[in-house]
């Protein structure tokens, strides 16, 4: 789960945009009564970000309760309940879209990762997310990732070194490049190196380093990837990953395969709120 400081202050941020300075409907209907409301599942899928939509409400309105909800990785059928709100009725239609957006987006995602999980879940390889995600976002969505089954490529820019295709081309090499880094970053930083052919596989492999991305590469080439490798250093998969093909990929041998899908193709789980 999210640092709680982390998630108010970016939930903050979205009530800010979606609020501004009024609700001018909300805010000038002349109601003071409470209300109950439920969000209900319009299709099946995967429910993530139940805590994040709580929060949602609980910044508007310290009094919101929430008699009934799911936990994030339930599953859940049309028709069924996942959210019940009670409370102030201005304070509950105020943060009702930017609490559905949330829960929407975030279960989609689940949904998509469990969907990948589901088809590899008896083999060895792990399917990661990657950076590819919306800005001010992110965090959320690789939640989400890990709630559908998924696993997380590194988080960003910061936490792990992967020297790729435009790394190599500037540097001229794979060889320059991975001896630049490990002149100016700590050993205990992991190293990754995306190569897209098997000549580039053994330079690589050559060099000792953690972790070898094998982008875009047939599944005959994959194979014999992993053959010339034989378990030296971890492999990663990527490019063109989609849920028809990924056990495939899978039975290569490959000990990761990332997909930037995952997050960045899936669509929304369909929910919505009733008074």
């Amino acid at each position: 789960m999210l640092d709680r400081l982390y998630v108010r202050k970016k939930i903050e941020q979205f009530l800010m945009e979606d609020i501004g300075y009024s609700d001018l409907t909300s805010d000038n209907l002349g109601i003071s009564k409470d209300i109950k409301a439920s969000v209900i599942a319009k299709e099946d899928g995967i429910i993530a970000g139940i805590d994040f939509a709580k929060e949602v409400f609980l910044i508007l309105d310290r009094d919101i309760r929430f008699p009934f909800s799911l936990k994030d990785g339930s599953e859940v059928k049309k028709g069924d309940t996942v959210l019940s709100v009670e409370g102030s009725a201005v304070s509950v239609l105020k943060g009702e879209r930017v609490a559905l957006n949330i829960l929407q987006r975030l279960s989609g995602i689940a949904t998509t990762a469990s969907r990948y999980a589901e088809k590899i879940k008896d083999l060895k390889t792990r399917i990661l997310d990657t950076r590819k995600t919306t800005p001010g976002f992110r965090a959320f969505e690789k939640y989400a990732v890990k709630v559908g089954g998924g696993s997380n490529h590194r988080f960003a820019l910061y936490d792990m070194v992967m020297i790729k295709d435009n790394h190599i081309a500037v540097c001229g090499g794979i060889t320059k490049a991975v001896n630049r880094i490990r002149e100016n970053v700590s050993p205990m930083v992991k190293i990754e190196v995306e190569v897209s052919d098997l000549n580039q596989l053994k330079e690589a492999l050559s060099l000792n380093v953690d972790i070898i991305m094998l982008d875009n590469m047939s599944l005959e080439m994959l194979k014999e990837a992993v053959n010339i490798v034989n378990g030296k250093v971890l492999l990663e998969a990527s490019g063109n990953i989609t849920v028809e093909n990924v056990r495939d990929v899978a039975l290569t041998g490959v000990d990761f395969i990332s997909s930037g899908s995952i997050i960045h193709s899936s669509r929304w789980l369909d929910l919505s709120m009733k008074i």
